[in-house]
């Protein structure tokens, strides 16, 4: 079967930068709803649309076509004592982003009586190099279409 709109598509998908730190080693299988769902980068989605099972490729995206350009706007500090209790650096906190909008913001360093925060994405800015092989290809269901994404094995459990 073809990968085409509402399939869903298991993948072996590893993630590397383009000076070869890999963030994902690709081991653990990738399940996905094809079709315009934001399960998977538009562009990296594009390619594999029309292929089949054992299908494989490298693709190189810029930051701008993954998890965006690094915006030093989302990099902010926070009074320590306003800081929440058990949470480390490492971990996230909820907060108004410059727009107003609620947004997760990572803990980057505690420094006396600062907080520094990035609500940035930890890969924004990076251009990345995805190797996908299309481990398998099937027809979702009427309920993983109404969900907007892929059920059992590999995908999302309820």
């Amino acid at each position: 079967m073809k990968i085409a709109q509402d399939t869903a598509v298991t993948l072996s998908l590893k993630v590397a930068d383009a000076n070869g730190a890999v963030y994902d080693d690709g081991k653990q299988p990738v399940a996905y709803l094809h079709g315009d769902y934001d399960n998977l980068f538009p562009k990296l989605e594009a390619v594999l649309e029309g292929q089949e099972a054992g299908f494989q490729t490298t693709l190189e995206l810029a930051a701008e076509d993954t998890f965006g350009v690094y915006d030093e706007a989302l990099v902010t500090t926070m009074p320590k004592a306003e800081f929440p209790a058990g949470v480390k650096v490492g971990g996230q906190i909820p907060r108004p982003g410059p727009d107003g909008e609620p947004r997760y913001y990572f803990v980057t360093k505690i420094k006396g009586p600062v907080v520094l925060l990035d609500g940035n994405h930890p890969l924004s800015g990076k251009t990345l190099r995805f190797t996908v092989k299309v481990l398998s290809v099937r027809a979702a269901t009427g309920e993983e279409i109404a969900h907007q994404h892929v059920h059992g094995e590999h995908g999302h459990h309820h």
